[in-house]
């Protein structure tokens, strides 16, 4: 691509927990010669940040405030590609989206907020299109897992003329890592709004709550988020018992503005829920249970005064995080089942080491903006505000595989 402003990425939020660990993970594994800034809110905060990152003494520092939108506008001026960790989004995050937007500047963050999603897309899709800018949130283990594994599912069955998508579900195979305050904090914003707002409960319960057009969308009945299935409801031979996946209720949305995105090309009857296993042993169903249980009780729990206060004091906070050997000794497995409407099954995989939402998260969140920073000439022509497979795809299923990712599809 041709550079024309000063920067190729901008990691914005370079002093929180998660942009650090970005901020890191770009200044180790960038290719010589990617220029890279921070930015924030405290110059200072974010020098004491670069002092420690291997080989960025020369990285410029841009000062830049959710409360003060001309600086945001300035950020997105100064880059090709800007990474906000600025969380929650729905709180702090439409702004810095405006400018990107208006300023045909890419932007790439951590969202799992669907509400946000929806208000991006209502605000900012027609100016992003009309700017060229590609505008893509969950770039994470929010949404990319999913995303991305329904992508080279799809990719392989059409090379191989099996029809289209029908029955698909992502089991969430193994995990082990913790859950980040900034997801805490976000779901805590979705609790606060849907409890008083019937039109945001409206569109966080919609199964196509991301869709360009809801209304255009195949009626496919009950699409639910808790279900619980047996393994072989879902492919045969697949054994023990699933659970509700906390993060479905987004990467679901996420996956299907995918594929409305693209002309329903997956398949106009495509359904798509996620689930998590919970084993083959005979208290399998019992523990199935309990945690769609324990989901449902959390939610409650941020909703209720009491029960609020007590979590808020034992819930991680934003900006907090494990420590670094708990980080790499984290792990995640996501396999996603499905059958075509030529009767054939195909299964995709997804398998990295590191934490999920910290160590793998600043892989997948860093290589997707180096997809968009080096790689624009060889992404899909589009722009908006897309989906990682929409926006990236197969360059961003290469990158991750370079970066030690395992991502594979078979026939099954």
């Amino acid at each position: 691509m041709t550079r024309t402003r000063e920067l190729d990425v901008v990691v914005y939020g370079a002093t929180g927990f998660v942009g650090k660990l970005t901020a890191d993970y770009l200044a180790r594994h960038a290719p010589q010669g990617t220029r890279i800034g921070l930015a924030g809110r405290s110059r200072d905060r974010l020098e004491r940040i670069r002092e420690g990152l291997p080989g960025a003494a020369e990285w410029p520092i841009l000062v830049a405030s959710a409360d003060d939108p001309e600086s945001l506008t300035a950020l997105a001026k100064a880059t090709h590609v800007v990474i906000t960790t600025v969380g929650p989004y729905a709180k702090y995050g439409i702004d810095l989206v405006r400018a990107c937007a208006e300023e045909g500047t890419d932007y790439t963050d951590l969202s799992g907020e669907v509400l946000f999603g929806r208000e991006s897309i209502d605000r900012y899709h027609e100016t992003a299109v009309a700017t060229g800018a590609r505008i893509v949130h969950s770039c994470g283990f929010d949404s990319i897992p999913s995303d991305l594994g329904v992508h080279v599912l799809f990719e392989q069955v059409a090379a191989d003329g099996e029809g289209e998508l029908t029955d698909t579900t992502l089991v969430v195979s193994s995990m082990r890592g913790g859950v980040s305050g900034g997801t805490i904090d976000s779901m805590r914003g979705l609790v606060d709004t849907v409890t008083t707002d019937k039109r945001a409960r409206r569109i966080a319960a919609g199964p196509y709550s991301l869709s360009p057009d809801p209304a255009a969308e195949p009626d496919l009945g009950r699409q639910s988020d808790v279900d619980l299935v047996k393994g072989s409801d879902i492919a045969p031979g697949l054994k023990g018992r699933t659970a509700p996946f906390v993060m479905g209720s987004t990467n679901t949305r996420v996956v299907r503005r995918s594929n409305s995105l693209r002309n329903w090309a997956y398949g106009r009857t495509f359904r798509y829920r996620e689930v998590m296993s919970v084993g083959q042993s005979p208290l399998s169903p019992v523990l199935a249970a309990g945690v769609a249980a324990g989901l449902g009780a959390l939610m409650a729990g941020l909703a209720f005064p009491p029960t609020r206060y007590v979590l808020d004091r034992v819930l991680p906070k934003p900006g907090e995080g494990p420590s670094e050997k708990t980080r790499n000794a984290g792990h995640f497995t996501t396999d996603v089942y499905t059958t075509t409407t030529t009767g054939a099954r195909y299964t995709s995989r997804i398998r990295a080491k590191g934490d999920p939402g910290y160590a793998a998260t600043a892989v997948m969140l860093g290589e997707s903006a180096l997809a968009l920073a080096l790689d624009r000439d060889a992404l899909p022509a589009a722009a908006g505000v897309l989906t990682p497979a929409t926006a990236i795809g197969d360059r961003l299923a290469d990158r991750l595989r370079a970066a030690g990712f395992e991502i594979t599809v078979r026939r099954t």
